[in-house]
């Protein structure tokens, strides 16, 4: 939903450039990273976020890694000293995952030549990564928005357009492409509490595309569809099970049971990528836990009284039940899950 001179990955001129995605919306800055260690930490603080952008930020960390080689250490062993550092930033993400596998076969193939002929293969793979994702992100915004009425009004819940992808978005480029197709009369925004990036990042996108939206409180929304003002869930994914459960930023299942209850669909929008083939359902998504702090303060104020306990749980899993469809590059996957996820990554 933001326009390309936006996009939040680049590599230019031998470094990574991220927009810090902790800082808006206030300020657009842009980090340099030079260094695999750089990109961690990074990806570790959020300043780049989602799950797409998270596995496209890894891939080219790993081509800087080439460029650090330590002693006689070999292109090969470095790049997976890097692969392991970048995979435990974000255990949930599969697309990071995903991202370095891609990655690692360039360097298996590369890995009697010279660091910067491996560096050079990276990027081709990221590069190519980075295309894939662009033209995925299109298409899932397109048969997405065909799910759409006229007039509806959507809810959404975290941040799914071009700051998480790179691309068009997933949800995020759903909801651009419905209001373009004048299927969309206004967005609902979940501020997604602890860390806000509905209401900081995701808003900032709507403004910039000039997209009708009002921004609530997470605790809104069954009060929201209980008085009829919600007709559509569009939300992104983390890692989807082989069975359909989806793992999503937290607070995502919450909005999930509300829409059952109320009638509401609720639709998820992701690339092929984020579907693990090694999950067969919800219960083998590993959850990633928090610095309390987040929970505790905004930024470096406190909310809570001096050292009081929380728990910071950054994702939830939505049953598959709960999924009306789930729409990607391969088309809008329907119940039963396990026959139209495994046909969409065979086809």
């Amino acid at each position: 939903m933001t326009s390309p001179v936006l996009c939040p990955v680049r590599f230019e001129d031998g470094a990574l450039r991220l927009l810090d995605q902790t800082r808006l919306p206030a300020e657009e800055r842009w980090l340099s990273c030079r260094s695999a260690e750089e990109v961690a930490d990074a990806i570790r603080r959020l300043a780049v976020r989602g799950a797409p952008a998270i596995g496209v930020a890894a891939a080219y960390g790993l081509a800087l890694a080439m460029s650090s080689a330590a002693g006689d250490e070999t292109p090969l062993e470095r790049f997976e000293r890097a692969a392991a550092l970048l995979a435990a930033t974000r255990p949930t993400a599969v697309n990071l995952g995903w991202a370095i596998d891609r990655a690692r076969e360039a360097a298996v193939a590369h890995a009697a030549d010279e660091p910067a002929a491996v560096a050079s293969a990276l990027i081709e793979v990221a590069d190519a990564i980075v295309a894939e994702q662009r033209e995925s992100d299109l298409r899932v915004a397109e048969l997405g928005a065909e799910l759409l009425e006229p007039g509806d009004r959507v809810l959404t819940h975290c941040n799914t357009g071009a700051l998480a992808t790179g691309g068009a978005g997933t949800a995020g480029g759903v909801i651009a492409a419905a209001w373009e197709a004048g299927r969309l009369a206004q967005v609902w925004v979940d501020e997604t509490r602890p860390l806000l990036q509905g209401s900081r990042l995701t808003a900032w996108e709507l403004t910039r595309a000039g997209i009708p939206f009002r921004i609530v409180t997470d605790a809104s929304v069954g009060a929201l569809m209980a008085r009829g003002l919600v007709d559509r869930v569009v939300v992104g994914a983390d890692r989807i099970a082989g069975n359909g459960d989806v793992a999503n930023k937290i607070g995502t299942y919450t909005v999930a049971v509300l829409a059952a209850r109320h009638g509401v669909p609720f639709y998820v929008a992701a690339p092929v990528s984020t579907i693990d083939r090694d999950a067969p359902s919800g219960d083998a998504i590993v959850i990633e836990e928090r610095d309390a702090d987040e929970v505790t303060h905004i930024g470096e104020r406190p909310i809570a009284p001096a050292g009081a306990p929380a728990a910071n749980f950054a994702f939830d899993v939505t049953p598959a039940e709960l999924v009306a469809a789930i729409v990607t590059e391969a088309g809008v996957l329907r119940p039963p899950y396990r026959d139209s996820i495994a046909r969409a990554l065979t086809g």
